[in-house]
């Protein structure tokens, strides 16, 4: 057993954590939209189609905000083939994955649903195969009032309020060689300014998140946010990262460590926003937007032939593991140490297709990775304050030297609580663990869960969907506003406590 401390204070404060960062996102892709959310005449739908089983797992899950429509599928999408009446709407290649796309599930559908589920919208507009005159189009008829053209398609299509999106995506991945529409750094920073200009015309207030590199892999990566930001630092609000980790050769070891990929990606990403205001002679300083986060557990194991475009097909369905759970909390710690700074984040995807949520036609059920989400949607609330640690190292294959424990911890003035989110990322030991609670000798300990710690292969399936689930730490006590713990080893910590207010 190893051995480690932390110290948490309420002095070390990061900054308040936005309720964006518990988002999520949904695609055309796979039975994402179709048969995931959405499934009109199903057994389980409502009037609308909306799949209820779903949006009540959604709701409990926390989610706050949702991306639409993509992902790699925006950039080959006409918004307007998504609007009017649903029996005459065309048919479309998806050549992002390679489905046929109906259409029935568009603009007015994806609003409504977000206000069944209680989310909020996030848009992305296609500047792949289109540009500023489609973006403005899409804007103008989901936010303007009435008295134009395409206000009152929209008004006459169904919907007499403006939809009132805030935060819109300026494209997507647009660096990447698979993207419909894939530009050079200088093309995309360029159109993304323009595009955003056009877009505060309309109106100023608008949240705008700009592409940022999306692989460090990617030969273009040395010098893509460096010029895009150049061009665009004056007018984005965000500049968006996107993570994906995957388990590779079985090297579990690497894999609980996938949290310090994450750290670099934002820390790069804030460096790069600030450079290129400093350049521009600007103060603004750019958020970040982590909108693609997940992990990626192998791939599609039945390709459709060239001449098969299905409208619904299993794409990433994956069943996802303990481990894939640790790691899960491991980058949500990673989100909450950024908090500064990462004020939104959309956990990729929602349903089915790498999903926490996997639906059926005949029912639903939560994957592993359910659970760390739920529960730091659901505590992770107030400030989130720097924790120190010091524990010993483990080595990995691909990061290095790499501290086996994380921590992130929340402050909850208003409600008296202080969280301990705690991951312990070595594979084989288990970490004696001593916690520090300068600003609260009288804290009171409320609830101590674990998940994972067992065997880190263990998977939850619609046949035994409780395998793996958050189970109560026994070895947890406080005494005096020290707390002893012991973190099994693999495994994703939450530890909640009850502080006076103002203390």
């Amino acid at each position: 057993m190893i051995q480690a401390t932390v110290a948490v204070d309420r002095e070390q404060a990061i900054g308040k954590v936005d309720r964006r960062l518990f988002g999520s996102f949904v695609e055309h892709l796979g039975r994402c939209v179709y048969g995931g959310i959405y499934a009109p005449g199903g057994p389980l739908s409502d009037a609308h189609g909306f799949r209820e089983d779903v949006a009540a797992l959604i709701r409990d899950l926390g989610v706050t905000v949702v991306r639409y429509p993509g992902g790699n599928f925006v950039s080959g999408y006409r918004w307007e083939d998504g609007v009017g009446l649903r029996d005459v709407r065309p048919s479309r290649l998806n050549l992002a994955w390679h489905q046929t796309d109906q259409n029935t599930f568009g603009l007015h559908e994806f609003i409504d649903w977000t206000r069944k589920i209680g989310v909020e919208p996030m848009l992305a507009v296609n500047l792949g195969t289109r540009g500023i005159a489609e973006a403005l189009d899409m804007l103008e008829y989901s936010n303007h009032p009435s008295g134009t053209t395409l206000s009152d398609l929209r008004v006459a299509n169904g919907a007499a309020d403006p939809f009132g999106v805030r935060m819109w995506c300026l494209g997507n991945e647009p660096d990447g060689p698979w993207q419909l529409g894939h530009k050079t750094a200088l093309e995309y920073g360029r159109l993304a300014a323009e595009t955003a200009r056009g877009m505060r015309q309309f109106d100023e207030k608008l949240e705008l998140v700009v592409n940022g590199s999306t692989a460090p892999w990617l030969p273009s990566s040395v010098d893509w946010d460096r010029i895009v930001l150049d061009e665009t630092v004056e007018f984005a609000d965000y500049v968006a990262v996107h993570i994906y980790v995957e388990e590779v050769e079985r090297d579990i070891q690497t894999f609980l460590a996938s949290g310090v990929e994450l750290d670099r990606e934002i820390e790069r990403a804030i460096a790069e926003a600030d450079a290129a205001a400093a350049r521009r002679g600007t103060e603004r300083k750019l958020a970040v937007s982590v909108d693609e986060w997940g992990i990626w557990r192998g791939r599609d194991p039945n390709p459709p032939t060239p001449e098969d475009w299905p409208v619904e097909r299993r794409i990433g369905e994956s069943i996802y593991t303990a481990g894939d759970a640790v790691v899960t909390g491991a980058l949500i710690i990673s989100l909450l140490n950024h908090a500064d700074r990462v004020t939104c984040a959309c956990q990729s995807l929602l349903v089915n297709a790498g999903a926490p949520i996997r639906a059926e036609a005949d029912g639903v059920w939560r994957q592993s990775i359910y659970y760390p989400f739920q529960l730091a949607a659901r505590y992770s609330k107030g400030t989130a304050l720097r924790a120190s640690i010091a524990a010993p190292e483990i080595d990995t294959r691909k990061y290095g030297r790499v501290g086996a424990i994380d921590v992130a911890a929340t402050l909850d003035e208003e409600k008296g609580e202080l969280v301990l989110f705690l991951v312990n990322r070595n594979a084989s030991e288990a970490a004696q663990t001593t916690i520090r609670l300068g600003s609260w000798p009288d804290a009171r300990l409320a609830d101590s869960l674990v998940v994972g710690g067992g065997d880190p292969w263990e998977m939850s399936t619609r046949e035994q969907p409780d395998r793996v689930v958050p189970h109560r730490n026994d070895e947890t006590s406080i005494d005096g506003g020290l707390i002893d713990v012991t973190l099994p080893a693999a495994s994703w910590s939450v530890i909640r406590l009850a502080v006076d207010a103002g203390r």
